[in-house]
């Protein structure tokens, strides 16, 4: 069996669907990070002395120790809450997840493939 592969793995949330979609994409654009999942969730907490409770969408991101500084500064700079969750721990993965992942947050990582798509071209005559 092969190692297991470090990567960190980072817990936020945002107010909707569309806001962590868009930084989920504003994150995978810069390639720090090489997937988050997104989930529907309701959240309680203490917020100025006042209970909260809201419907949120958290956001799991895969990364690697190498990219959790510069991906923790975009996460601050882009978020759209005042304090932002951020929770990071260190996670081993399988090997060849592991392997994909870390070339996902390569700069020389894996390029779209000319060909585009399948489907993604016009329609054939």
């Amino acid at each position: 069996m092969a190692d297991p592969s470090p990567l960190m793995l980072v817990l936020t949330t945002e107010g909707d669907l569309a806001r962590a979609e868009a930084l989920a994409e504003a994150l995978l654009e810069r390639r720090l990070v090489a997937c988050v999942s997104l989930q529907p969730l309701q959240s309680l907490y203490r917020w100025k002395g006042e209970l909260q409770r809201e419907t949120e969408v958290q956001l799991l991101l895969k990364t690697s120790t190498h990219q959790l500084q510069r991906l923790q500064e975009a996460v601050m700079e882009m978020h759209s809450y005042d304090t932002p969750e951020w929770l990071a721990w260190p996670a081993e993965a399988s090997a060849g997840y592991g392997d994909w992942a870390l070339e996902q947050l390569s700069s020389d990582g894996p390029q779209p493939d000319p060909a585009g798509i399948p489907g993604d071209g016009p329609p054939a005559e």
